[in-house]
């Protein structure tokens, strides 16, 4: 079944007006019919529709449901944004749907892009969470200058990915311990500068390579989480 997204449904049982037109006029939905309308915080309703209107369709929740994610441990991928934005939302897309928990945006260096308007990424974020059937959307952060986010990053296992290679690196395969809160860091094209390697380094962050290919920075960052995702599965199986 399709599902619809309104954050505020719990309390506001009304559809968002791009998702009434997509229930109204795209799928012709009419009153009675019923329709699955996740949050973005984890839970997924059943709800009968009882105005099809194509602006703001007014429904009626008959049951609720909780929707965990399918991993255990919080995930944030902190990457500085390609210089053309359709990679980037094509990041989003992918890290969505791989599962992610948090997105941040860094400013760094040698980053291509300073600004950057965190709106359309939402959008593009909301979109993959419904195609791919989950209730939780993740956090995506406004653009944080590196030096700012590391040190206010918590997470219990952190990394930084990077080319330079007079500091040695291991593989995040090797490294990566299952179901811990984890934060890993993707530099731009012209990778981290050296003062930002060393500074990450002193802040806990263990060097890794994601192995021998060189990667596009949307690329690694959807590598980086699968991988982690893998290595999960595989120990919850052995468990």
């Amino acid at each position: 079944m399709i599902q619809f997204y309104a954050p505020d449904i719990a309390t506001n049982p009304i559809l968002p007006e791009s998702d009434s037109q997509h229930c109204v006029r795209v799928l012709r939905m009419k009153e009675g019919d019923n329709l699955e309308i996740v949050d973005g915080k984890g839970f997924r309703y059943l709800c009968r529709l009882v105005d099809a209107h194509p602006k703001r369709a007014h429904v009626e929740i008959i049951s609720k449901e909780e929707l965990p994610l399918p991993w255990k441990n919080k995930i944030t991928v902190a990457v500085a944004p390609t210089k053309h934005l359709d990679r980037m939302e094509w990041m989003v897309e992918k890290l969505t749907e791989i599962g992610v928990n948090r997105i941040v945006p860094l400013l760094c260096r040698y980053s291509e892009r300073k600004e950057l308007k965190v709106e359309r990424l939402e959008k593009i974020a909301v979109s993959a969470m419904k195609q791919s059937l989950k209730a939780t959307l993740p956090i995506i952060s406004p653009m944080t200058p590196i030096k700012e986010f590391l040190k206010a990053d918590e997470s219990k296992q952190k990394f930084i990915a990077y080319c330079d290679p007079t500091i040695e690196r291991k593989l995040l395969s090797k490294q990566y311990e299952a179901n811990i809160d984890t934060t890993i860091l993707i530099g731009p094209e012209g990778d981290f500068s050296l003062d930002e390697i060393k500074l990450a380094i002193e802040s806990g962050y263990a060097p890794i390579s994601l192995g021998e290919n060189r990667l596009r920075t949307e690329t690694a960052a959807v590598v980086a989480c699968d991988t982690c995702h893998i290595i999960n599965q595989i120990k919850n199986i052995e468990l």
